[in-house]
């Protein structure tokens, strides 16, 4: 029995089909991978715009507080009954406004005494002015500052410390600022983003 062959011409029209027909399937597939694989990689485009937002919002943050904490140091002779109220003011308002009128909120406090708590570009001025003529043991966390028994002056050593530490006169500052992702409302990322400093300004 002789095989017959096909001509030429059958079987690359044939071959031509075969990868037509490949090319299509290819493209779906492609079609396909990519229809499962992007609404992965919106969320993660989406999601790393909504991190960079919260990440830029504290730095920001941070460096109002520290702003506040370097005009402390400038000025620490207004660490006294007769100015403490003054730089609590001049300090809430580095801080609150650094930004914008109102950007932050928060609490300024001049060493146990003088106090300005500012929040939406206004303040609210307290505290004992002549507390902040004494010394004091600062000890506790950021945002929980714990003042303890003052002093009368800076030679005393600080019993809670345990490494020598004298008595001293200090500034702490805590500000907050509200956050809301853009894009996404993920729990986590919401709320506010709070620092606290503290500054021994003698």
């Amino acid at each position: 029995m002789i095989a017959m062959r096909r001509p030429l011409s059958l079987r690359a029209h044939r071959v031509g089909a075969l990868i037509r027909r490949m090319r299509r399937e290819r493209s779906a597939l492609a079609a396909l991978e990519f229809a499962l694989v992007a609404p992965l990689l919106s969320a993660l485009l989406i999601g790393s715009v909504d991190a960079a937002q919260l990440f830029l919002a504290q730095l920001r943050l941070s460096a109002a507080v520290h702003a506040g904490a370097d005009y402390a140091l400038a000025n620490q002779s207004s660490v006294s009954a007769a100015n403490g109220a003054a730089l609590a003011a001049a300090i809430a308002q580095i801080v609150g406004n650094i930004n914008g009128v109102g950007w932050a909120s928060g609490t300024v406090v001049v060493n146990n005494g003088p106090t300005v708590t500012f929040s939406n570009g206004s303040a609210v001025s307290g505290g004992s002015a002549s507390s902040a003529n004494a010394y004091y043991c600062l000890s506790g966390s950021p945002g929980a500052w714990e003042w303890g028994t003052s002093v009368s002056d800076d030679s005393e050593a600080c019993d809670n410390a345990g490494d020598g530490a004298k008595a001293g006169k200090f500034v702490t500052i805590t500000a907050s600022r509200a956050f809301t992702p853009s894009i996404l409302s993920v729990e986590f990322a919401s709320g506010p983003l709070t620092q606290s400093v503290a500054v021994q300004v003698q």
